[in-house]
């Protein structure tokens, strides 16, 4: 299986991504403190499959808080995991906390 998970390690790349994508953009952010690294552990493979089934109708990108500190200031994210939908580049849809792979579809296909 291909890694469909673009993993900016800085906002420059981040914004490249945003910059070129002709699709909207689902930027998952995610932290490496212990209570957020637990919680974005688990949504890492829903991450994954997300990106797979929605190939071709969206991007996904999984933004280290600390690493992308410019798009979580933009979009205005609080904590880990923290999901926002980008249109354009601008933030169409967000959420936060851990959520189910019915959740997460559920979300995406509301706002995409």
């Amino acid at each position: 299986m291909v890694n469909r998970v673009h993993q900016p390690q800085e906002d420059d790349e981040f914004e490249f991504i945003l910059a070129r994508a002709d699709v909207p953009v689902l930027a998952y952010f995610h932290g490496v403190w212990p209570k957020a690294a637990a919680a974005c552990k688990e949504m890492d493979p829903l991450v994954r499959e997300v990106a797979d089934a929605y190939q071709g109708r969206l991007i996904v990108v999984r933004a280290d808080i600390a690493r992308c500190p410019g798009p979580v200031q933009r979009f205005g994210v609080t904590g880990a995991p923290s999901f926002v939908l980008i249109d354009r580049g601008e933030a169409t849809a967000a959420g936060s906390g851990p959520m189910s792979r019915t959740a997460l579809a559920e979300f995406l296909d509301a706002h995409l």
